[in-house]
């Protein structure tokens, strides 16, 4: 007879519910925070991608930029453009007659729908190319 009592106080207890309710609510918000913390991962991951990109769109805006100083230092006469593919990007570039012996080289370095601009002023070719400026661009 003692069992019997004791088993049905121990089924009239409502803290048994509160005890799991409250293991339901903070297991609840555990795993809301393990899913936080990884999607500000993965945010971080593509940040660092884009960086990344950027840096190579800039080396490759720049190869091209040298690539049109060394067409202006093969002949001085030189005007017109190109484009390189290296690696996993493009660049192309243009070169400008604005004066006699004044160049302005435009570039462009590409990856996926990244893109990063250098204009490269100069003032004189001889006895060697003097740069004026060389500088990144939103656009031309």
């Amino acid at each position: 007879m003692n069992f019997v009592k004791f088993t049905k106080k121990c089924y009239d207890n409502n803290q048994g519910y509160i005890v799991l309710v409250t293991v339901l609510i903070v297991g609840a918000v555990g795993i809301s925070i393990a899913v936080a913390m990884i999607l500000l991962g993965l945010g971080q991951t593509r940040s660092e991608a884009t960086a990344d990109q950027l840096n190579q769109t800039k080396a490759l805006a720049n190869a091209c930029a040298e690539e049109g100083l060394q067409q202006v230092r093969t002949s001085d006469s030189y005007t017109g453009g190109g484009s390189l593919t290296l690696d996993n990007g493009t660049c192309t570039y243009l070169v400008l007659k604005t004066g006699n012996d004044s160049r302005e080289i435009q570039a462009t370095g590409t990856i996926g729908d990244v893109s990063r601009k250098v204009k490269i002023t100069t003032d004189s070719l001889h006895p060697t190319i003097n740069i004026v400026s060389w500088q990144e661009l939103s656009d031309f």
